[in-house]
């Protein structure tokens, strides 16, 4: 083994049991198979066996069964291992395996570094090791974690405003810089706030370009921790993301104000589309509160406007009719959308056999799903078996994939995991995936990628 070809394996699987049958296999009782499997190399399988090891106080054993891959100087390997270490008291040891990541210039193993100079209380030298890193994102993010409490939040404040003045500094007067980092002001805010310049920290964070990160929306977040509804209401207006309207919603309704956070996502949906996911999170509101039908009416009289058969307000209205005892009910409505929808697509398949399972109708199902083109193989496969697994059906689930023309290696051994099938998981896991392409001027998509 070696470093890079051990961070191939990782990001690919190629070769290995995936971490979610392999969690599979520690909550059966497996722990054998997956010890067996470490041995021979596979990583994820020598993760949760060195966790096992570990929580069984087996601390010499542990280091043992991570060394052929600590040996290789591969990151994952020395960073389990320095967690371990540091977890069992030896702190010094932790830092020893990182530091040679750290020289390197390892972004990984710097932040890792730092936080552990924290916990050990060394924020000074956690602050220095960080400083001259400020232009990378991730480790001025690390920069404002660590230094929370250690009195110099003023110097990691200039450091950051530094960045985002450099932005400014071109050449020429049309000459604009983007900012770098990229999050300096985000993180000039949280440093902000944190000193309690609350004022300065909303008044930076309006100058953003990018206002929603991973669907969140610091600004939002940020007014949401004050109470400043008037602020975060007049926000909401503006922002076309949802972000802000659902930390407004959620602020109303744990104020004990259900009926002002539906409001909220009601008029978002209407303004900015059923496309978002304010619909969806108003079903859930309402649901949450009892009021299924209301729910369900909310996103039924959307969905049934000229033009408002939009894929998420449809698969909103299905999963209501199916999660609330009325499949037949949501059957009957998806018939009559279904020529807005294009019948050979395979969306409205999807939708059908949630619906049809919800109802007990497995067997038609089964043949709704064999009769579409992308039913019976690869993702069409998958989703139809975990609708009949979901359903306290796991053997139908196996016996329908065991007949199938193709399917998921990754997925069928789960289900025969679930079954107590375990030899044939793993052979089934280790089968390569089918890359099946129709003839030219067919579906160019292989069998094995979503059709959903």
């Amino acid at each position: 083994m070696d470093a890079a070809d051990l961070e191939s394996r990782a990001l690919t699987f190629s070769g290995w049991i995936p971490p979610e049958l392999v969690s599979l296999l520690v909550e059966r009782g497996r722990l054998d198979e997956v010890a067996l499997q470490a041995r021979g190399g596979d990583w994820f399988c020598a993760r949760a066996w060195v966790a096992a090891l570990a929580g069984e106080d087996r601390r010499e054993e542990a280091l043992a069964a991570l060394a052929p891959f600590t040996a290789t100087g591969w990151w994952r390997a020395v960073e389990t291992e320095a967690g371990l270490l540091e977890r069992w008291g030896r702190p010094e040891e932790a830092a020893l395996r990182v530091r040679p990541h750290v020289e390197q210039g390892h972004t990984p193993a710097v932040a890792f570094l730092a936080r552990l100079l924290v916990r050990q209380g060394r924020g000074g030298e956690a602050f220095d090791l960080l400083r001259p890193h400020v232009e990378d994102w991730s480790l001025a993010e690390a920069l404002v974690e660590v230094t929370a409490g250690l009195g110099r939040d003023e110097e990691v404040a200039a450091l950051l405003a530094d960045r985002v003045e450099a932005a400014g500094r071109g050449d020429g007067p049309c000459d604009c810089r983007p900012v770098t980092p990229w999050n300096a002001v985000d993180l000039l805010a949280a440093v902000r706030e944190r000193q309690g310049r609350t004022d300065e920290a909303i008044a930076l964070l309006h100058t953003r370009t990018t206002t929603s990160v991973d669907n969140r929306d610091q600004l939002a977040e940020l007014l949401a921790r004050h109470g400043r509804i008037g602020e975060l209401r007049a926000y909401a207006e503006t922002d076309s993301h949802g972000h802000a309207a659902q930390c407004l919603a959620e602020l109303l309704e744990e104020r004990g104000d259900p009926d002002g956070a539906a409001a909220v996502y009601r008029r978002h949906a209407e303004e900015h589309g059923p496309s978002g996911n304010s619909l969806d999170l108003l079903a859930r509101l309402l649901v949450r509160h009892g009021r299924v039908d209301e729910a369900i009416e909310a996103v039924r009289s959307r969905v049934d406007r000229p033009g408002g058969t939009d894929e998420w307000a449809v698969d909103t209205l299905c999963r209501l009719y199916a999660d609330h005892g009325r499949a037949e009910e949501g059957l009957t409505h998806l018939d009559a959308l279904e020529p807005h929808l294009g019948s050979e697509d395979v969306e409205p398949l999807r939708l059908r056999l949630r619906l049809l399972v919800a109802a007990g109708q497995v067997d038609r199902a089964v043949d709704a799903a064999r009769a579409h083109p992308a039913g019976g193989s690869g993702h069409g496969a998958s989703h139809l078996a975990q609708l009949l697994a979901d359903a306290g059906r796991p053997e139908a689930a196996v016996a329908y994939l065991e007949q199938c023309r193709s399917v998921i290696p990754a997925d069928l051994a789960r289900h025969l995991v679930e079954v107590g099938r375990i030899e044939d998981a793993l052979v089934a896991v280790r089968r390569p995936a089918p890359r099946t392409f129709p003839p030219f001027g067919g579906d160019s998509r292989p069998a094995d990628e979503s059709p959903f």
